[in-house]
């Protein structure tokens, strides 16, 4: 019988695998780059961002940078710095990885950087964590998981201390392992701010932590997956009798999943959201053999139809189909057994153009996060133009100085969101339908809220994202004003 390979095998065999990858890039550095927050939602699907110069030894390495003015430049180049040299001594979280992306540095640097430095430090579990991190951010999810393991044999709970000191809130969150779309990634909304947020990583056995730190809220930032799901469901009993506050208490958050939520948002005045149903692979195969008529599988359906693989986000592998030989097309490309169907809604202007917004409900009340604009149905804010197209910006800073009035037309609809889901803190992507309608694509608690755009084109921002983090902050206050002091 084969012997169990000791936590430092793993470690060393993570890193061999690491230095596998960072080698294979030199054959791909023609790769167009993706921006991490596109890849937040991919559930691990390999999205490469930035390759340039990886291979390097990290004691002769250049931090190079894509070709901007010089101050961007040295902004990347100090961001790169900063990152390689606290994580040996500070877990990072996931907002330094994703200021660096939106700057347009190269996360391939900074993974291999930190791999040279896990070489010689196998046993520090925070680099372990912020290593994993970085590969994650690359699109490497099964190493980066891997070596998320490692630092979760070491440690299971990391403390990321306010940039506002003293802080003034002391949150604990629960979250699970997994890639970068497991959880709500709250240090991101509440970077630059006064909250000292700890981490504690769940386990089935151990939901919560064996010795609780100080905390003033509890936060439940797990997402509804079919691993989490019993761990929800013992943390619906162990918090019911919780003496501190919470936000997003774990009953509720099965209700983001897709067709739950299709279902809880129906008949609601000035809402709409077509009914998300999951199926097979072998009945969407009879309807793409003519076996099978398309309403007899969904009566409400209709081509054309939106297809996705259950538990894909972020477009990995959605498309529309408009007739059963498309269907038999995408099955051919997309090998997974269940998928989510749901009827395609044209919400195009008059002008040809779609419109995407997100927007977060904290507490009820509605704040405007960002708008994207794009020629193609399919809208990710990243590749929607809004970084070289003047008048798409302007368009936005439009949308959110006007965003009150938005939210107005809108009340019944955002209502409902927020008293159907039950969650203190999420997100929704959506749009408005030629009748008017706001037409929500999904609600999740787990989207990328962030104030990281540069300030030169996107002067407008900072002041409505403000508006944001102040108003977690609080929804914080207002849950701790009859508490006296933190356990």
């Amino acid at each position: 019988m084969a012997a169990t390979p000791s936590p430092l095998d793993s470690r060393s065999a993570c890193i061999v695998q690491g230095v596998g990858v960072v080698s294979d890039v030199a054959e791909r550095r023609s790769e167009r780059p993706l921006h991490l927050e596109s890849a937040l939602r991919a559930n691990g699907r390999g999205q490469a961002l930035r390759v340039n110069h990886i291979g390097t030894p990290h004691s002769a390495m250049t931090l190079t940078t894509s070709p901007t003015r010089d101050s961007q430049q040295a902004e990347v180049a100090e961001l790169c710095q900063a990152i390689i040299e606290r994580s040996a001594f500070a877990y990072l979280g996931l907002a330094p990885f994703l200021r660096l992306s939106v700057r347009d540095g190269d996360l391939r640097q900074v993974a291999q950087a930190l791999l040279a430095n896990a070489t010689q430090d196998q046993d520090n579990a925070v680099l372990w964590m912020n290593l994993a991190t970085a590969f994650l951010s690359i699109g490497e999810r099964s190493l980066g998981v891997s070596m998320q393991e490692q630092g979760l044999l070491l440690q299971r709970q990391f403390h990321l201390p306010a940039s506002l000191q003293p802080a003034r809130f002391h949150v604990l969150m629960l979250v699970a392992p997994g890639d970068l779309a497991e959880n709500t990634p709250l240090d991101c909304l509440i970077e630059s701010g006064a909250v000292d947020l700890t981490l504690y990583y769940v386990t089935p056995e151990a939901p919560l932590p064996p010795e609780l730190p100080s905390h003033d809220v509890l936060v439940v930032g797990l997402s509804d997956t079919e691993k989490n799901r019993p761990i929800l469901k013992r943390l619906e009993s162990l918090l019911a009798g919780w003496d501190r506050p919470a936000i997003n208490l774990p009953q509720y958050i099965p209700n983001v999943e897709r067709n739950t939520a299709s279902e809880l948002l129906q008949d609601v005045p000035g809402l709409l959201m077509p009914l998300t149903h999951q199926v097979a692979r072998e009945h969407l195969e009879e309807v793409a053999r003519g076996a099978l008529d398309l309403t007899a599988l969904q009566n409400d359906c209709r081509f054309p139809i939106i297809l996705r693989p259950v538990g894909s986000h972020a477009g990995r592998d959605l498309v529309r189909v408009d007739d059963a030989a498309g269907i038999a097309s995408y099955l051919v490309a997309v090998p997974d057994g269940e998928f989510y169907l749901s009827r395609f809604i044209d919400y195009s202007g008059t002008d040809g153009l779609f419109r995407k917004y997100r927007i977060v409900l904290i507490a009820g009340q509605p704040f405007a996060c960002h708008m994207a604009v794009s020629s193609d149905w399919m809208i990710h804010y990243v590749n929607a133009g809004m970084y070289v197209d003047d008048h798409k910006r302007a368009e936005e800073a439009e949308f959110m100085a006007d965003f009150s009035e938005f939210a107005r037309r809108h009340r019944t609809a955002l209502d409902a969101v927020f008293q159907r889901c039950g969650l203190d803190y999420i997100g929704i992507d959506c749009a408005v339908s030629r009748e008017g309608e706001l037409l929500i694509f999904e609600v999740d608690h787990a989207m990328v809220v962030h104030a990281m755009d540069p300030e030169d084109l996107f002067p407008y921002k900072q002041v409505h994202m403000l508006k944001v983090r102040r108003a977690f902050e609080d929804l914080l206050s207002s849950l701790i004003a009859p508490q006296l002091q933190p356990i």
